[in-house]
């Protein structure tokens, strides 16, 4: 039997032109137009996430399926993880600058820049009368030394293996992580030094800080892959020349090179989802690595 438009036996879904918009699927009493724009759940204004297009639910940006993360997570990444950058030689430079800066004043200022600057574990000097080193508490000569040079080829060579060196390097490992690695590779050597040689032996220069860095392109060329033949063949020459040439501090040499290759080994094998963190961990073992070294270096020479 037919009923009568409008009457009161006509079909509620019949009567209702629009159905009542959905509860959030976090909050169901609240009522919301708005979808998450992958898995079409519908979303409130507190569970909103804005995304490149439209919103996504708290979920799919936990899981980061998508574009609801921030600008900085999603930006492009190099290899070890740095953000990528349009100048990759701005801290080879500013290092090099820095080099550059310290031999300068060398050369105005005379030897007494040396002396004070210097890596040295410990001498007495007749000047001054007074015991000098790093023995005696002056803990920045393990980093001023590896700024400092006095032969003009000393530091035209560095400073070429540097920017040869550098670049690549930053351009891999983003700027804050090249950063750590010289620094670290430069204190691995005056650390070694400082161990093995002659308490008054004198050492300068940024040759640590630089094997460290072929260290680490040896370990880089092998994570990606690389010829090694070309690396390997001037790591050994570097090697050859260390060991043959005389009055050269191989130690700093050695203690660069293996520092380098230990964080470079950490920075480019750490897992992507713990990167920071293991990255962070393997510069934070290093650096105590060195503290060690110079503490029991210390300890012989001050008992």
């Amino acid at each position: 039997m037919d009923q009568v438009p409008g009457s009161p036996q006509e079909p509620r879904d019949a009567r209702q032109g629009d159905a009542a918009p959905p509860g959030c699927y976090r909050h169901p009493d609240r009522t919301t137009g708005i979808t998450c724009t992958r898995c079409e759940r519908p979303i409130c204004p507190e569970c909103m996430v804005s995304a490149s297009v439209g919103f996504q639910c708290p979920e799919c940006v936990r899981d980061g399926s998508g574009t609801g993360r921030t600008a900085q997570a999603t930006a492009p990444r190099t290899v070890a993880g740095g953000a990528l950058t349009a100048d990759t030689r701005l801290v080879t430079k500013i290092l090099l600058g820095i080099n550059v800066a310290v031999f300068i004043a060398v050369l105005a200022v005379g030897d007494g820049l040396v002396q004070d600057l210097e890596l040295i574990g410990g001498a007495f000097t007749r000047e001054d009368l007074q015991f000098i080193g790093v023995a005696e508490g002056e803990w920045y000569r393990l980093l001023t030394a590896v700024f400092l040079h006095q032969a003009p080829m000393h530091i035209i060579f560095n400073m070429l293996s540097l920017w040869w060196l550098g670049p690549p390097l930053e351009a891999a490992f983003g700027r804050v992580r090249f950063l750590a690695l010289y620094l670290l590779s430069g204190l691995g050597g005056s650390a070694l030094s400082y161990l093995l040689a002659a308490q008054n032996q004198p050492s300068l220069g940024a040759s640590g800080a630089i094997f460290g860095l072929l260290g680490a392109t040896v370990i880089l060329m092998r994570r990606l892959n690389y010829d090694m033949r070309p690396v390997l063949i001037l790591l050994a020459l570097n090697l050859v020349f260390t060991f043959a040439w005389p009055d050269i501090a191989w130690q700093a040499h050695v203690g660069g090179l293996v520092m380098g290759a230990a964080v470079t080994y950490g920075m480019v094998h750490a897992p992507c989802a713990r990167r920071a963190l293991v990255q962070g961990a393997t510069c934070a073992v290093a650096f105590l690595v060195i503290v060690a070294v110079v503490w029991v270096r210390t300890g012989q020479l001050m008992g």
